[in-house]
């Protein structure tokens, strides 16, 4: 089935110019600079505003996938924060899976391998490559039971959290080996054989 069969997909908010930061403003404004490569969402440092009453009907609802529609890269985050209003800036595209189709399972698939692959093939320009919203709702997409999708996004998810892991080894054991060998290079003796 194609994704405008289980999901809403429409572009983000059509801000008018420049957005402008408002330290007081209530409403959040999600870029493409906040959705990482890795499928994840930063809002830290994201542009505050005060949204004018035309842009209420963007606001995000825990679920929504945020889709990145250009650059080298076409990851999707899962918006969790209830806390925070927030809106989608466009050209960011906004989809809002249906009943049925648990979020993180929609966004497995979009950040997967083989469905990047497939988004590039429908990216089109010569310097920045665009995936436009027809595109995306056209998007062929398996649709498990809710069950086997919840599994799918929890192996996902720990998988994720593995390579997170790994990597901070990595690291800690590259840190641990550097000041090694620098306590040896600062230690005229030779180093242990």
């Amino acid at each position: 089935m194609r994704l405008s069969d289980v999901a809403e997909v429409q572009i983000g908010f059509p801000f008018r110019g420049r957005v402008v930061h408002d330290p007081a403003g209530g409403v959040l404004v999600v870029q493409m600079k906040d959705i990482g490569d890795d499928g994840r969402l930063r809002v830290e440092d994201a542009i505050r505003v005060n949204l004018p009453s035309a842009g209420r009907r963007h606001l995000l609802r825990r679920g929504d996938l945020l889709f990145r529609s250009r650059g080298r890269s076409n990851t999707a985050a899962v918006f969790d924060d209830q806390a925070e209003r927030a809106v989608l800036a466009a050209p960011l595209i906004l989809i809002r899976p249906r009943r049925g189709v648990t979020p993180a399972y929609l966004a497995w698939f979009l950040n997967s391998p083989p469905t990047q692959a497939a988004l590039a093939r429908l990216a089109s320009g010569t310097s920045v490559q665009v995936i436009n919203a027809e595109s995306v709702k056209d998007l062929e997409i398996p649709l498990p039971s809710i069950e086997r999708q919840e599994a799918i996004a929890h192996v996902a998810a720990l998988a994720s959290r593995e390579r997170e892991l790994e990597n901070r080894i990595a690291e800690l054991r590259r840190r641990a080996i550097e000041a090694r060998l620098m306590r040896h290079a600062k230690d005229s003796r030779r180093i242990p054989g």
